[in-house]
Formats: C-alpha cells, structure tokens, sequence
C-alpha cells in the first residue's frame, strides 16, 4: 500500500518509483520513440518541427502553410479547430471551424501527404479524427482532465499533452501517466510556458521554463516538444527561444505561422511570417549540426 504524504512540488525518487514508474526514466539510455507514420519523434537524429497557424481558418489558408512545410522539407502541419479561450466572447472576427475545420484539416493532410497536429477539447469528438489528425493534442487547459485523458489514451493515437502553465512538473508527470497506464505509450510532452512574476516585459503572457526541457530529459525517457511561440506571446522573441530550445535538448518545436499574422484570426501577436520563419528554419539548421 502507498502511503499518502504531504504534497509537494519537488520529485522525488519514491515519486519515481511509485507515482509515474511509467513515465519514469529507468537509466541514461531510456528514451522512448514516437513513431508517426515513419517520422521517429524523439529520435536524436530527428529534431521535429510543427508550425501552422492557431486556427484553421480556410482551406486557403492550411493549403498555403502545407505548400511553406514542404518547401522546407517539413511534414507536421499544426493548427487547431477547437480552441480554447479564457473568456466565452467571441468578436465578429473570431470564429471557431470546428468540424469544418477537421474537414479542412483532412483535405490538406490527404492532398499534400502531410502530418497533422491539432487539439481536441471533448471526447463526443474523438470519433472525427481518423482521417484528419495524426498526433492530438491536449491542451494546457486539459492537462488534469484525468477522463478526458484516459478517453484521448483509448484512441491509440499517438498524443501530445501540454503543460499548464500553473503545473509543478510533478503535476505533469502524474498527468502523464494517467495516459501511460491506460495503455497508449505513444506520448509526447510540451513545454509551452509558465506563469511567474514578470519583471521584464509586462505584455509577455508566459516565461518558457527551458529548465523544465533539461529536468524533464533526466527524470523521464518521453520526448520533450517546446512550445515558444505560445510562450512569449511576442513574434519577435520567438527566434531566439527557439534556437534556445533546441540547444536546451528539445526534441522538437512548436510555432505559430501565417502567411499574413496581422490578420490572423487567433494570438496574431506570437505569430511568425513566412519571411521569418524560414530565417528560422535555416538557423535551427545551423544549432542542429553544430549539436550533431
């Protein structure tokens, strides 16, 4: 029997043990792969990009991104059809596709042979993705939806869990393993920024933690994705915590682009051009070699 303790942020080795001994990092060798359609995420050979827009918001659009990922020799087109918001208004210009979006979210993935990542909110949902997503997402708002998580776990598919931005990394792990014990291994987790004191920038929505992307690859053999773009909340920071992430040991980076982010739909202030995502590409490049 496990003994219930007073409950604290900081892992311990008994947690390792007897709290996520799924998730748990059994040696310095431990290192599970994510294999998607082919594509190894988490493989040190592999540094996985997923880029795209925060909303799907035509098929115009998500046609536009998938033509920029390939150009950039890329596969793994993000975009969400559901989104979460902190308020329940939505102004004349925001709208969410839901459905539609899924539709157009399984023309792109068909006719351009990409990867698609996108969130899912609701299980009633779970049944429309087969032919539209290949990694589903669990947003930082889901993270402790512990029936949620089983249910998303029971799809088989694989599954990228974010971190919320409240959550101690013990948090995190538990929450992982709720998805681990349901039976599906194929999980990826994602640093995408924590709330703090700011005392830098009072705009800045998060601080990307890049010391929870070197704990997290001592303490669990999952791959680590970070997300900046979601972090800073700041198109013009988003170079520089990417490359920082990469050299941090992230096994892959999430970022927001569009083609014209002023007009973007959703975050239009953490979203990247096609300009400046391409200077990007060919700089993570760079980091990339020099880490081998």
């Amino acid at each position: 029997m496990i003994d219930n303790k007073f409950p604290g942020k900081d892992i311990t080795s008994e947690d390792l043990k007897t709290k996520f001994p799924l998730c748990a990092k059994k040696n310095s060798n431990h290192k599970s792969i994510v294999n998607v359609g082919g594509v190894r995420i988490g493989d040190k050979k592999n540094v996985i990009i997923f880029a795209g827009p925060n909303m799907v918001e035509s098929y115009s659009l998500m046609s536009s991104v998938a033509k920029k990922m390939l150009k950039n020799k890329l596969i793994f087109l993000r975009g969400g059809a559901f989104k979460p918001l902190t308020f329940p208004y939505r102004s004349k210009k925001y709208c969410e596709t839901r459905e539609e979006g899924l539709e157009f979210l399984k023309y792109v993935r068909k006719k351009y042979n990409c990867k698609v990542i996108s969130e899912i909110m609701e299980s009633k949902f779970l049944n429309k993705v087969d032919e539209s997503i290949d990694i589903i997402q669990i947003g930082a708002r889901n993270m402790q939806n512990y029936p949620f998580l089983v249910d998303v776990a029971k799809t088989k598919k694989p599954i990228m869990l974010k971190r919320h931005y409240g959550a101690s990394l013990r948090d995190l792990l538990g929450a992982a393993e709720y998805i681990l014990h349901a039976g599906n291994k194929k999980l990826i987790l994602c640093e995408r920024g924590i709330t703090a004191p700011h005392t830098h920038s009072s705009t800045s929505r998060y601080l990307l933690d890049l010391t929870a992307v070197v704990a997290l690859k001592e303490l669990t053999h999952l791959p680590i994705i970070s997300d900046p773009s979601h972090a800073c909340f700041n198109s013009k920071w988003v170079h520089d915590l990417s490359l920082a992430s990469l050299a941090a040991g992230s096994d892959g980076i999430m970022l927001e682009i569009h083609p014209d982010p002023k007009n973007a739909k959703v975050d239009n202030l953490q979203t990247i051009n096609y300009r400046q995502f391409d200077k990007l590409i060919k700089e993570l490049k760079k980091i990339a070699k020099v880490m081998k």
